[in-house]
């Protein structure tokens, strides 16, 4: 195993399980629309991309109206949905783990940055971050990959073989090779085993136990 003095975790779907809130708020967003979804497992295959695109390509949104669908789901996100949500097992004892060995922790998600901090709050778990970055609300920040440069840019991470970025959705390997670093997929989350092998990450494991194992 390589040496990595760096890790960037995404949020939904690794460090927590949050189908409740977030199908629960695409829900309420494609209904203003006039989209019932009386099964909301079925939203869960939706956790993790940017929700923009998810609107665009899963349901045939212009860009705008896709937007307007995002306005209407933080509408519900931000009072309830952001507490629809868990820590996955584990977590809190695997970051402790990494600070003790004096590894740099850092968030890159997709969510917007202020939802994500309150998120890492609520479960008093922010102190273990040296940095977490999200997106933007003014869509400036639209992909894994722009997430990724953002936190590299004001963590100075100027080497990226240092760093090791840990998802569970295509988007996140994606955009840890798009920034020249390995990747961690998880099977916990909400892709597939197949998803995540296409897209060839260095290591693939099945549990927060093999994490903890995996950086001693």
């Amino acid at each position: 195993m390589k040496s990595y003095k760096h890790i960037l975790f995404d949020l939904d779907g690794t460090l927590t399980d949050p189908a409740e809130g977030i199908t629960k708020c695409i829900a309420y967003a494609l209904e203003a629309k006039g989209i019932i979804t009386p099964d909301l497992d079925s939203l869960k295959p939706l956790i993790g991309p940017p929700l923009k695109d998810t609107f665009m390509h899963s349901y045939g949104f212009g860009e705008q109206e896709a937007l307007a669908c995002v306005d209407k789901y933080r509408e519900r996100f931000a009072m309830q949905g952001l507490y629809e949500n868990m820590l996955f097992d584990g977590v809190p004892e695997l970051l402790e783990r990494l600070k003790s060995k004096d590894y740099k922790v850092y968030l890159a998600t997709s969510k917007p940055e202020i939802f994500a901090h309150r998120i890492l709050q609520h479960f008093a778990i922010d102190q273990y971050f040296d940095f977490a970055g999200g997106s933007a609300l003014d869509d400036s920040r639209p992909t894994k990959t722009s997430v990724i440069q953002y936190v590299m840019e004001n963590a100075r991470l100027t080497n990226p073989h240092d760093c090791i970025m840990i998802g569970d959705r295509k988007h996140d390997l994606i955009g840890a090779r798009e920034t020249n670093m390995d990747a961690i997929a998880v099977l916990y989350g909400y892709g597939s085993q197949a998803e995540l092998e296409q897209e060839s990450p260095a290591y693939l494991l099945h549990s927060v136990a093999d994490l903890i194992e995996f950086f001693g």
